[in-house]
């Protein structure tokens, strides 16, 4: 299974990465390619531990159950899945801007190793283990990267 403690995958993600342009369209979803860059940064900063997660009591519910079906496989997420209010990005960006952050954000996660993980629970699925942080940051990525048919 593919995750952000891989080097492979990092530069995989980081290749796709730079296919993105400011006119890229999406296949799905309302998000430009550079809000959705910064939705993703978002998310980074969670799993880094930048940004500590909202408390979604009956979301997490019904998250420890969809858990195993989304982190217990090379499955790729399933287009608009819901996303956390949190992690909407609503305003304008700028692609290059957002790129470079989220580029930051993802050599500074995979860097960081196990270590440099979030200790706060996810608000949807709960409490995860690095591996599962890295495998849902990496399925998170490549959902986006997917949407933009990078």
């Amino acid at each position: 299974m593919k995750h952000l403690f891989d080097s492979a995958s990092v530069e995989e993600v980081q290749a796709r990465l730079s296919q993105l342009r400011p006119e890229s369209a999406a296949l799905w979803g309302t998000m430009s390619a550079a809000q959705t860059l910064a939705h993703c940064a978002l998310a980074l900063e969670w799993a880094v531990g930048d940004r500590i997660p909202p408390k979604m009591w009956l979301g997490r519910i019904i998250g420890r159950m969809v858990k195993p079906m989304v982190l217990g496989n090379d499955a790729p997420m399933r287009r608009n899945s819901p996303t956390a209010k949190d992690l909407v990005v609503q305003d304008a960006r700028d692609l290059i801007t957002e790129r470079k952050r989220l580029r930051s954000l993802i050599d500074r996660f995979a860097a960081a190793g196990p270590a440099g993980c979030t200790t706060h629970p996810h608000s949807f699925f709960g409490r995860l283990t690095p591996q599962e942080w890295a495998t849902l940051m990496y399925k998170h990525l490549d959902h986006h990267l997917r949407q933009f048919g990078a």
